[in-house]
């Protein structure tokens, strides 16, 4: 067995697991914690190949950080995804509903809140990739339409 293959491919396996802890915001800690790892001829340069060959982004983890994360880790919506894994916070002032989600998510279940619509005190919603607006029917109070949609939210798509 060709012994750089094994050592690739452990680098490749740890490199992944590193990134799904959600803690590295900089490809230098990144270098820092594979060669801690025994990972010695690891560099800045190869980890900056190795987070472009799997397609890394930075991304907020759940303590608000800027961190790298794998595409596969972001929680990217599917059809059997529950919906309280991709929203992230519920806020709102006097006017409007805004909720936070995973990266990617926020079209899926801006649809969704769409589809549930006039009939629960949704006016319109507009959704970018990781944020909703959702507007009240008028005379829906915020406090009225937040609680028709939480419910929503603990269930499966």
């Amino acid at each position: 067995m060709d012994m750089t293959t094994g050592k690739t491919d452990n680098l490749l396996a740890v490199f992944k697991e590193l990134l799904s802890q959600e803690r590295f915001g900089s490809q230098s800690e990144i270098v820092a914690a594979l060669q801690e790892l025994g990972f010695t001829n690891i560099n800045q340069s190869k980890v900056s190949r190795m987070l472009s060959k799997f397609g890394a982004v930075r991304t907020r983890n759940t303590r608000m950080e800027m961190v790298y994360c794998l595409p596969n880790e972001l929680s990217v919506p599917n059809t059997s995804s529950p919906l309280k894994n991709l929203v992230i916070d519920i806020d709102h002032n006097d006017f409007v509903i805004v909720v936070k989600t995973s990266p990617g998510a926020a079209q899926l279940i801006a649809r969704l809140l769409d589809s549930v619509g006039k009939a629960e005190g949704i006016l319109g919603t507009i959704a970018g990739d990781d944020t909703i607006f959702i507007t009240p029917t008028k005379g829906t109070s915020i406090s009225t339409l937040i609680g028709n949609i939480q419910p929503l939210f603990e269930n499966s798509l």
